[in-house]
């Protein structure tokens, strides 16, 4: 699942793409779970729009119409975001990967899981919201309205602060793992940059929360935020399905110490990396350096 790095490189490659220009047509698949305004709204109300700004909360993106309204968008599990003239195999369900040449795979064209297309009246590149699960979401927000799933976020990842980690953790008796996934805590962490955050601060996923010093909570945050931004400088993680919005793949997966890396040597002190299950989501972690 695209986690705060993904989606933030995402935005900043995108947005040369989307800011500034005015969106002449727009194109979806049938109406599903995918879209929480209907295609049909969607179509009405963003053609004639320029998009003046892309933001970001957590691991949602924000674009901002000259109309006031706003296009909420969430990548999803494999949700990919990207411009007509990106190339890569990850863009290609497995089926059209095998039955294409090597160079026929470098071109994309526009699937049945394709589910939001914007046309743009400069008549340059074409962008593509596309998510063969469909947990990717789009909704426009009116002007000066939010949205449940924004209302919940905490404090984005890169903004948050030991101290505020310390204040939400004294009453939670549950594995500081499951703390760090939780959106309402700390917004854009999921299960890689958790893992990876808790190696380089020396602190086990199954520490119960409420157990942590103010010092280890500023450690932790710092550790966090030290992944995150290495992650967002390499292009984010391609494990899976990520590709950034010009077709290139991420460079963080090769720089991973702990996560889904179980049996492997642990960088540091060699001592294999250990692997269980918190809360239904595996944790990888190093015995011996991460009391």
């Amino acid at each position: 699942m695209p986690e705060l790095p993904e989606v933030e490189v995402t935005r900043r490659r995108i947005a040369p793409l989307l800011v500034g220009r005015r969106i002449s047509s727009v194109r979806t698949t049938r109406d599903s779970y995918f879209f929480l305004t209907k295609p049909a709204s969607l179509k009405r109300n963003l053609v004639g729009r320029d998009i003046v700004d892309l933001g970001r909360r957590g691991k949602y993106l924000l674009a901002q119409l000259d109309d006031g309204k706003r296009l909420m968008m969430h990548l999803g599990m494999t949700g990919q975001l990207f411009s007509q003239d990106a190339r890569s195999v990850r863009l290609l369900s497995a089926s059209r990967r095998s039955s294409l040449s090597p160079a026929e795979q470098l071109r994309f064209e526009a699937d049945e899981h394709t589910h939001l297309s914007l046309g743009f009246e400069d008549r340059g590149p074409r962008v593509f919201f596309r998510d063969v699960r469909k947990f990717g979401k789009v909704r426009l927000l009116r002007r000066g309205q939010s949205d449940p799933r924004l209302d919940k976020l905490g404090v984005d990842a890169l903004e948050a602060s030991g101290q505020q980690l310390f204040r939400l953790t004294r009453k939670r008796k549950i594995a500081i793992k499951n703390v760090l996934l939780e959106q309402s805590v700390i917004a854009g962490i999921g299960n890689i940059y958790a893992d990876e955050g808790l190696f380089l601060a020396g602190i086990r996923p199954t520490r119960r929360a409420s157990s942590l010093t103010r010092r280890s909570c500023e450690k932790l945050v710092e550790s966090i935020q030290e992944v995150l931004l290495r992650s967002i400088e390499s292009g984010g993680a391609s494990i899976s399905d990520f590709v950034a919005p010009d077709g290139r793949d991420g460079g963080y997966q090769d720089q991973r110490r702990v996560y889904a890396r179980g049996g492997e040597p642990c960088p540091r002190c060699d001592a294999p990396i250990r692997r269980l299950v918190i809360g239904q989501r595996a944790a990888y972690f190093c015995p011996r350096c991460q009391g």
